[in-house]
């Protein structure tokens, strides 16, 4: 799983769900069949870099006519149709976190920056200074969200408090509220999710083919999974 992380870092930005502030939008308008959107972060970008990888919302975009906290990014159809960017407008509020170098602290879990699903918020409760957000499971996502595993909602990397077929809830601190777009969040908002990449390697793993198409036997099942502490 190691080397395979590493491979991915050298095809692709990765990112850890530690969100560095939020953006806002300045600017929203079609191109290119897809939309273009200018941001503005609340926090500087140190030695920013032209063509770099930002996530917006958990969605990861290309930087470019990046000046002081400004930048623009081009969304494309399939981003649209997929996530919760269309649904921006000029003054909404995101959630932004530059691409992981090798030589920083994984503060999250391994976020990809492809967004599987959106999903609706079913109920927002307080608890003291904290506050529980109960999520609907995205259709055929239920299997990839397990109890105390690792999800990422609006690019933030979150634990799953509690799951059953139909929801899912996760806690969240004073200082995700103050920081992200979580603090605004209400009933009926639509957010992005990115499922954790580890249960998408395993189910791959589990479901190894020849190259006729024939189903193979994986030395990695169930029972190899359980003997080596995977499952309880």
């Amino acid at each position: 799983m190691v080397l395979t992380y590493l491979v991915k870092f050298k095809e692709k930005k990765m990112f850890t769900g530690i969100i560095l502030g939020k953006g806002k939008v300045v600017e929203k308008r079609p191109a290119g069949g897809g939309m273009l959107f200018g941001l503005e972060a609340d926090f500087a970008l140190t030695d920013p870099e032209e063509g770099e990888s930002i996530a917006v919302n958990g969605v990861c975009l290309t930087a470019k006519e990046i000046s002081g906290r400004r930048f623009v990014v081009d969304v494309s159809p399939e981003s649209l149709s997929r996530t919760n960017l269309g649904r921006l407008t000029t003054g909404s509020l995101v959630n932004l976190e530059r691409a992981l170098r090798l030589s920083d602290r994984l503060g999250g879990h391994m976020v990809s920056g492809h967004v599987d699903a959106i999903t609706k918020v079913v109920e927002r409760k307080p608890l003291g200074d904290f506050v529980l957000f109960t999520f609907q499971v995205p259709a055929g996502m239920g299997k990839y969200i397990i109890e105390k595993g690792s999800i990422t909602i609006d690019g933030i990397s979150l634990t799953v408090n509690s799951v059953d077929e139909k929801t899912f809830a996760v806690s969240i601190i004073p200082h995700t509220l103050e920081i992200t777009t979580l603090g605004e969040l209400k009933q009926g908002d639509m957010v992005n999710i990115e499922v954790d990449l580890i249960g998408k390697y395993v189910e791959k793993l589990l479901s190894v083919k020849s190259t006729e198409g024939e189903a193979l036997q994986s030395k990695i099942n169930p029972a190899f999974l359980a003997e080596h502490g995977f499952f309880k």
